[in-house]
């Protein structure tokens, strides 16, 4: 069995994501970027991974997601792919591989679902992109929107405040998600929003939404990995639990090897040949 709290080992699909809203069944997700991470959650049973362009500040040390390239999201998400036996494999579009219209949109959006063998695709944005995501949906390729705080658009909104907490924002973002969800979407992540809005989405729309700093009424959760496994340091939004404090076991793992390579202690006889 793949996880501890999974009985069903079948391969989870975007029918799967849309019959557990149905069913009332919460979704799971993580970020993953590597092949090693990825098989961990996997194994664990978690239900979607997403390959997110957050990979920019994770693996890269970025202060944004913008500089992410296709052919980064696609090494990332190969290495992913190869890991997963269960879960949904999502790969986020990075900025600039849509923005720049729909022939661009859906050649790029054709060329990461090829070269990684990922699941499905995420597009951040709501009516002015939705020409773009309903002709990558015409060429056979699933999409999950994202709505709310669109970390691609950081630089137009000036920081990383809740959003859509004003009623014209608000009223927006509830025309965009069903706008995304009637063009086909097979669900939507709702980032750092009122949870009562959220709860609203959620109720409104047929398509699961899976917030991140929205709530506890979406259909399901998300978070980056390596920050719910306190890896990360000097990030904690309200949003964010910490499951383990890996940071700190790893740090104090590394400092004994280096004391005991200091010492000579290492390698000891038994770890020679």
């Amino acid at each position: 069995m793949p996880g501890y709290l999974v009985s069903d080992e079948r391969k989870v699909t975007t029918r799967r994501f849309i019959e557990m809203k149905q069913k009332g069944e919460k979704i799971s997700m993580l970020t993953s970027y590597d092949f090693t991470t990825a098989g961990i959650v996997d194994r664990a049973g978690i239900d979607g991974i997403l390959i997110g362009d957050s990979a920019s500040n994770v693996m890269v040390g970025n202060a944004t997601t913008l500089p992410m390239t296709v052919d980064q999201m696609i090494y990332h998400a190969r290495s992913v792919v190869n890991a997963v036996k269960r879960a949904l494999v999502v790969c986020d579009m990075p900025f600039g591989s849509y923005q720049t219209g729909v022939h661009d949109g859906v050649t790029n959006a054709i060329r990461i679902m090829k070269e990684s063998g990922c699941d499905a695709l995420k597009m951040e944005g709501g009516v002015e992109i939705l020409d773009t995501v309903k002709a990558i949906l015409d060429a056979g390729i699933p999409v999950m929107a994202h709505l709310g705080l669109t970390p691609q658009s950081i630089n137009k909104f000036g920081g990383y405040a809740v959003r859509a907490k004003e009623e014209r924002e608000a009223q927006k973002l509830l025309s965009d998600a069903k706008a995304l969800s009637e063009a086909g979407c097979f669900a939507l992540t709702l980032e750092k929003v009122p949870a009562a809005l959220a709860e609203q989405v959620t109720r409104e729309i047929s398509i699961p939404t899976i917030g991140i700093g929205a709530g506890n009424h979406c259909d399901g959760q998300i978070l980056v990995v390596a920050d719910m496994l306190g890896m990360t340091q000097g990030f904690s939004p309200r949003f964010l639990r910490r499951y383990a404090d890996l940071g700190t076991v790893m740090t104090d793992a590394i400092g004994q090897y280096v004391s005991d390579v200091k010492s000579g202690d290492f390698p000891n006889e038994s770890e020679s040949y």
